[in-house]
């Protein structure tokens, strides 16, 4: 599917001001989502991780790979989404760990899910990027990318797969601490974390069908 696109890239102005709204939280890094205008599909996750953070790439880490694969079982390449997460920076936890070869105490950090705080403060970006990228089908990587454009305790393994058209969740025009809905409606699908897998492999099946479903939507909604 892939063809001449024009892409977009979030305003500085808009970067710094989730930064502002971030420097109280444990997050490092920043990384500004990827890919053309009128995507086939935009593709929100999570949030990047460790190698993400460094190559400055979204899902270029092992996960990445993973979807990747995913993604040519649909028909697809990278050049034809466009990859974004409900975060930008990487959420981590800090552990002291014994050092295999000095054999000192060091202190590392690991990677984590954003929790509700951080979602709100990077809220910002994620809807810009809804406003202007204009995909034809949002996939929900994840819980926490669904719930953030859904809301609630939706969860992935109930609605996994499924066509849903729905209006998304914005910051409120009243507070920039809570969540509206938007005017407008989004043809979505959700699907499991391509990290999953990792944990439970168990899930490749059902995320191979998910990514087959889209394949055959996206071919009805460009004919």
């Amino acid at each position: 599917m892939s063809q001449e696109l024009t892409y977009y890239e979030t305003p500085d102005s808009l970067v710094e001001l989730v930064k502002k709204r971030s420097e109280t939280f444990h997050l490092e890094g920043f990384v500004k989502g990827s890919g053309p205008v009128k995507p086939e599909v935009m593709l929100i996750g999570e949030a990047p991780g460790e190698t993400e953070i460094h190559q400055l790439i979204p899902f270029s880490g092992r996960a990445g790979a993973e979807l990747m694969k995913s993604l040519k079982r649909a028909g697809l390449t990278r050049e034809d989404v466009y990859m974004t997460s409900a975060v930008r920076s990487r959420p981590y936890r800090e552990e002291w760990k014994m050092d295999a070869r000095s054999g000192e105490k060091v202190l590392k950090r690991y990677n984590r899910p954003p929790n509700q705080k951080e979602i709100l403060a990077h809220a910002p970006i994620l809807d810009d990027e809804l406003r202007h990228v204009q995909p034809k089908i949002l996939l929900l990587m994840g819980n926490i990318a669904l719930r953030r454009v859904l809301g609630g305790k939706i969860s992935v393994s109930d609605v996994h797969g499924m066509r849903l058209y729905e209006e998304a969740l914005e910051l409120s025009s009243l507070s920039l601490n809570t969540f509206q809905k938007t005017e407008r409606k989004f043809r979505m699908m959700a699907t499991f974390h391509p990290a999953s897998i990792f944990y439970n492999r168990k899930l490749l099946p059902l995320i191979e069908a998910d990514f087959d479903h889209l394949s055959g939507w996206l071919k009805e909604v460009t004919k």
